[in-house]
């Protein structure tokens, strides 16, 4: 249901109530791949209205950990749910348990490389050097066939597999953006119930996070639309704008209800 027909009454039973946003960052927040002026200005609003505002993102935990110094937000959680970074901290939390790490990062470059043979375009992505949890290339020149054909392999290997609009992610099978954000959650906000959290995407990495029966109040912005069908949960409102403006369109409303 897009935001735009609301009832009144909804309202005063839904997002009326919320006390933190949890979002996704690429083809959410962002704009043609940038943060523009008027998404800052809607950070600061939610800051002055007491709304709490983490990042929930498939970026690497070395891009996120600058992030969260220079933006108006509580903090960050980044690789779909691997690592955790609160404002002004530089220390980062992981969200799951790798006992050894470099044999985790070696089994994953493994894999990527039997993928590769099968998927010769496969290019590795700029900031997989930074991550720590999981193993990210671009998928621009995959069709979903392509995708769909390596989450098996992934999946055939004990792996776990989700994509975004810009990035495909090998990873632990049990991570994930919803698994990560109830952790953080239960620990910094054990007071916020579920319908005080808004969760808002984009992508099928966000799949999680629209997944009603954790979060029953989450937004997709319209770019979201794209991926109707392949998503088994879906968010529960849609705005009417795509990516950032559609972010600030939901800023705007929460911080005028």
């Amino acid at each position: 249901m897009p935001l735009t027909l609301l009832s009144q009454a909804l309202v005063a039973n839904s997002l009326k109530n919320v006390c933190l946003v949890a979002t996704d960052m690429d083809g959410t927040l962002t704009q043609n791949g940038k943060f523009t002026p008027t998404l800052l200005q809607a950070l600061e609003q939610l800051a002055a209205a007491e709304i709490q505002v983490l990042i929930v993102t498939g970026r690497s935990a070395g891009w996120v950990g600058g992030l969260v110094n220079y933006l108006p937000i509580w903090g960050a959680i980044a690789e779909n749910g691997g690592m955790f970074y609160a404002s002004q901290t530089e220390t980062p939390i992981a969200l799951v348990t790798i006992p050894d790490l470099a044999l985790h990062r070696q089994k994953l470059a493994q894999t990527f490389q039997r993928l590769q043979a099968d998927f010769p375009q496969l290019q590795e992505s700029a900031d997989n050097r930074f991550r720590v949890t999981d193993w990210t290339f671009d998928i621009q020149r995959l069709s979903l066939p392509d995708i769909q054909a390596i989450n098996a392999y992934c999946q055939d290997q004990g792996w776990g597999f989700t994509y975004s609009n810009v990035q495909g992610h090998i990873k632990p099978i049990e991570q994930d953006k919803a698994t990560g954000l109830r952790q953080v959650l239960g620990q910094y906000f054990p007071e916020h119930t579920a319908q005080q959290v808004v969760t808002v995407g984009d992508s099928p990495n966000d799949e999680s996070l629209f997944d009603a029966d954790q979060f029953p109040l989450s937004v997709g912005v319209a770019n979201v639309k794209h991926y109707a069908d392949q998503l088994v949960h879906q968010p529960t409102y849609i705005t009417p704008e795509p990516e950032g403006k559609g972010f600030c369109q939901l800023a705007d409303w929460l911080c005028q209800h």
